[in-house]
């Protein structure tokens, strides 16, 4: 007769929902004891409430739901520090916004068209050569922009905030 084998039992997952609902009620104070009892060390102290809560709740499901698989672990693992994940991340938006020669930039500013041309050596605008594209935008519009943000090639603020 075949072996038959018994996968573990599923994660109950109401209990994990009360585990996590009970540490939302938990003050700083008590969520810093908790994470002394799962981590065996105390947190950072000036970590604050909403990050000890997640990383708590985080925990709680890798425990009961499992955890990144090992590859997932290495991927990050090989990533290297936050700080160089931020400048490989600023250069590859410094690479997205180059801009070539000859290139034609067009914005609608007060009902108007306002094009600019991309020279080797700056930007070309009602007959006059700019050093940059915020130049550009400052001679249009009178006010201190981001030039790339200005022609649409930066991602919009979130609610509409100033230039």
């Amino acid at each position: 007769m075949p072996r038959v084998r018994v996968a573990p039992a599923l994660p109950d997952r109401k209990s994990l929902d009360v585990e996590i609902a009970r540490l939302r009620d938990l003050d700083v104070g008590e969520l810093r004891n908790h994470w002394h009892n799962v981590f065996g060390r105390r947190p950072h102290p000036h970590l604050p409430r909403h990050l000890l809560f997640r990383v708590l709740a985080y925990r709680l499901q890798a425990d009961h739901l499992g955890d990144l698989d090992g590859e997932s672990q290495r991927l990050l693992d090989r990533s290297g520090s936050p700080e160089k994940a931020g400048q490989r991340a600023a250069a590859f938006g410094r690479r997205a916004a180059e801009l070539h020669p000859g290139t034609m930039l067009a914005r609608e500013w007060n009902g108007q068209m306002q094009r600019v041309a991309v020279l080797t050596d700056g930007f070309a605008w009602n007959g006059k050569t700019y050093p940059s594209l915020s130049k550009v935008a400052f001679a249009i519009t009178g006010t201190r922009w981001s030039g790339p943000k200005f022609f649409g090639m930066r991602d919009k603020s979130p609610k509409g905030s100033s230039p």
